[in-house]
């Protein structure tokens, strides 16, 4: 048929599906909270997001952003150090803005959490225990007091867009709150350590990046066992088992 576009899908498990289609896309989630964060985020983030198209329960149709993402997991990423430092500006300018309304989950629901995730990775033995139990020690850090601001809450390379060294976009606002502002910049640095100079000298550097090496542990350890059960594979190249491993070797 002329003129119909393909459907692409970018991302599908039990919990939600991302389908594109030409220059929207379409988010479907079983849970229309996520959808009413990412709606209310989108109306109050101060950088550039996608534009709203429609929206039906359990469905948002959303337009596509121009530029290119940062990057990929696993892969060098291709952007220049003046995107990357545009990025780090980008971020500031959120964490910056007034607070959104809602709050993130409580410091102990997430230790809870981590703790079970250890203990089925050495249970497992996906990964030598002493590498487990070091990030574990590592990820302590991240429970330190600290000012909430408004955070994206999923700030992964391929979110934040860029062209001509830009930000022309951030995308996927549903985990959006009150948050750590380092959780942000651990999440866009994430197995790209190399690029974290750069996002720091446009965002400033008056933070402490032995928090965001343990946001780095502490995500990885939390999402390992979440993506081998959802078709993923933590154990790729630049993948969550590699931060880990780094982190232990750089002890």
């Amino acid at each position: 048929m002329l003129g119909v576009d393909e459907v692409q899908v970018v991302v599908a498990h039990s919990e939600r599906a991302t389908l594109r289609v030409g220059d929207i896309f379409l988010k479907v989630d079983g849970n229309q909270r996520n959808l009413d964060v990412e709606v209310a985020a989108l109306e109050l983030a101060p950088v550039p997001t996608p534009e709203v198209l429609w929206r039906k329960p359990n469905v948002l149709a959303l337009a596509a952003v121009p530029g290119t993402a940062l990057g990929r997991l696993g892969e060098p990423s291709p952007a220049s150090p003046e995107a990357w430092a545009a990025a780090g500006a980008a971020v500031r300018k959120l964490h910056e803005a007034p607070l959104p309304p809602w709050p993130a989950p409580s410091g102990g629901v997430v230790t809870d959490w981590l703790d079970r995730e250890c203990e089925w990775l050495i249970a497992n033995e996906l990964l030598p225990a002493e590498v487990i139990i070091h990030n574990r020690e590592l990820a302590e850090l991240t429970f330190r007091p600290w000012q909430p601001v408004f955070a994206h809450g999923d700030l992964q390379i391929t979110h934040v867009f860029t062209e001509d060294d830009e930000v022309t976009g951030i995308i996927d606002w549903s985990e959006a709150s009150q948050g750590d502002p380092l959780n942000d910049l651990a999440s866009l640095t994430l197995g790209h350590e190399e690029c974290l100079d750069d996002l720091l000298a446009g965002y400033g550097t008056d933070v402490d990046v032995d928090v965001i090496r343990a946001w780095w542990s502490l995500r990885s350890l939390r999402a390992s066992r979440w993506l081998i059960e959802h078709g993923w594979d933590p154990n790729g190249p630049g993948g969550e088992f590699d931060v880990l491993r780094a982190a232990y070797e750089r002890s």
